[in-house]
């Protein structure tokens, strides 16, 4: 009996002690994580890579901004702000950027690390993540940032511990756009040094949030980095407890775990579900109101059509009266509501899209539908019924069919006929990049907060890419240099504006939708606000 007491004794204790250890362990995020505030979403590619040297996608660049911090920052605006530089200077020729860093910047925690001075972040680690970009032997994809702007031999200096300095070749203001990106993110050369290639699965920044948790094409799993450095309205952020992203390709599925509410936020929408959410203008069905928010705002992508402008190998569409004909010839407004359930601003003023702080349909005027001008543009040109315009090939991908099939039938009324041919994506980027293509479908995405990111592909002394059209136009490349040349934001706008003026007048390309981001979100969750960047900032997001 007595040995049984004790034994029962000692059980008591050990569960009395067990739940005294759950209960003061809640906000470590070993623990269940739905005891935590802990934002959950679902991404639906695979992850490669954790190292912002290699953040060429989405997926990666999202957890990379969660991880890690850069010289500045963009806000919801595209505006572009201190980050781990607290100031910068430009010298008067525009070729020097001197960085003025915090002083109070942290790496994560690492046993590595022999005391909390070794953790503080320097311009000594600046330097070598640039540098790092730039090294053949890390073959990262993003060495097209620096690898024709920054002078071969001292491009990144530490002036001291807290002042960095770069240099360029020749004058780019977008280059602050271009350190917004996730390539640009600082690591710590101490750790990246020792991880060598497997700094992948082992990212330490001084970002918001740290990696507790990666299981491969299963899920992540980031909690707080109780060290951070910012803080907004006196509170030290972030404000959540951590982030679990599961990955799962099957978009149905996670459609079906938002519905139920065990995933917070579902960024664009997928056919399937499309009518299940949206009215057919766009909007949040009112009978979801209550359940779920709808965030709708501008995205840095111009979908459009690009003519090969090569006269040998595109005869029909070498007279720009075709091509502006055929600009004129459909009705993006009515494409955009029926195909698309108004998801996308009709392409109607140039090239450059929409959320960019110099876009101004004010200022530039583009293509409306005009049947009648491009009748009469067609006539212009020497075609009639009884010498009708050639039959035009369109290449696109399936994707697209629906868009292009539109486009197709309200030519034909105008008297152009187009032939549709379906392919694969890589293919049909491999015709595009070798001219084999007289019409094609394609997109931009932005790589940087810059108008700069869209009118580059059409520089006429570039190559494919990004030059698909491989449009050379002389008054468009004296433009695009003096744009780069111009160090006063207002000043770079209205030179923006006017290289769109000059695509309009030409038509090299025929923009047809301005896209959006798309996120649906939990009522419960604050603070997450959407950007034309499409960018996942969750610093100052809360869970209620």
């Amino acid at each position: 009996m007595k040995n049984g007491f004790c034994f029962l004794l000692l059980t008591i204790s050990l569960l009395i002690f067990s739940c005294k250890t759950d209960t003061s362990n809640k906000k470590n995020i070993n623990n269940s994580v739905d005891e935590l505030s802990v934002f959950k979403y679902n991404q639906p590619s695979s992850v490669n890579s954790l190292d912002p040297a290699f953040s060429k996608d989405q997926a990666t660049m999202w957890i990379g901004n969660q991880l890690f911090n850069g010289l500045v920052q963009i806000d919801n605006g595209l505006n572009i702000l201190p980050c781990i530089a607290e100031r910068w200077e430009t010298s008067d020729d525009g070729l020097t950027y001197t960085f003025h860093l915090r002083k109070d910047v942290k790496f994560h925690q690492h046993e590595l690390f022999q005391s909390e001075e070794e953790r503080l972040m320097t311009a000594e680690d600046v330097v070598y993540s640039f540098n790092r970009i730039l090294d053949p032997n890390v073959a990262s994809p993003g060495a097209w940032i620096f690898s024709d702007k920054v002078e071969k031999d001292n491009a990144f200096t530490a002036i001291n511990k807290h002042t960095f300095q770069l240099k360029l070749t020749k004058p780019f203001r977008p280059v602050l756009g271009i350190l917004s990106m996730q390539y640009c993110s600082i690591v710590s050369k101490k750790i990246a040094e020792h991880y060598a290639k497997e700094f992948r699965s082992n990212p330490v920044g001084t970002g918001p949030f740290k990696l507790k948790k990666w299981k491969e094409g299963d899920m992540l799993i980031l909690e707080k980095n109780e060290d951070y450095w910012e803080s907004k309205n006196g509170k030290q952020l972030p404000l959540l407890d951590g982030v679990k992203i599961t990955i799962n390709e099957n978009k149905q599925a996670a459609y079906l775990e938002f519905m139920k509410g065990k995933i917070d936020l579902i960024s664009g929408i997928d056919p399937s579900f499309k009518d299940d959410l949206l009215t057919p203008d766009g909007e949040l069905k009112p009978n979801l109101s209550s359940k779920m928010v709808l965030d709708k705002s501008p995205y840095l992508n111009t979908e459009y059509l690009g003519f090969l402008m090569d006269d040998k190998k595109n005869p029909v569409l070498k007279d720009k009266r075709i091509r502006q004909a055929i600009n004129y010839g459909f009705d993006r407004a009515k494409m955009v509501r029926f195909l698309r359930n108004n998801i996308g601003v009709p392409a109607t003023a140039g090239f450059v899209p929409k959320g960019l702080p110099s876009f101004n349909p004010k200022a530039v005027k583009g293509y409306n539908y005009n049947p009648d001008k491009a009748m009469e543009l067609v006539k212009e040109a020497g075609y009639s019924s009884k010498n009708p315009v050639p039959e035009i090939l369109l290449e696109t991908t399936a994707s697209y069919i629906d868009l292009c099939t539109f486009i197709q039938k309200q030519l034909k009324e105008i008297g152009i006929n187009i032939r549709l041919e379906q392919m694969p994506p890589a293919s049909l980027r491999e015709k595009m990049s070798k001219s084999e293509t007289n019409f094609f479908r394609a997109s931009w995405i932005a790589d940087y907060p810059d108008a700069e990111s869209f009118l580059t592909i059409l520089y006429g002394l570039y190559p494919a890419p990004p030059n698909y059209t491989r449009f050379d136009n002389s008054r468009f490349n004296e433009l695009y240099q003096k744009a780069l040349l111009e160090n006063d934001n207002e000043k770079r706008f209205v030179l923006y504006n006017e290289l769109d003026k000059v695509l309009i007048e030409e038509a090299p390309v025929v923009p047809l939708f301005y896209d959006e981001v798309l996120r649906f979100k939990q009522k419960n969750i604050k603070g997450l606000e959407n950007n034309a960047m499409n960018m996942l900032i969750l610093k100052e997001v809360t869970k209620g």
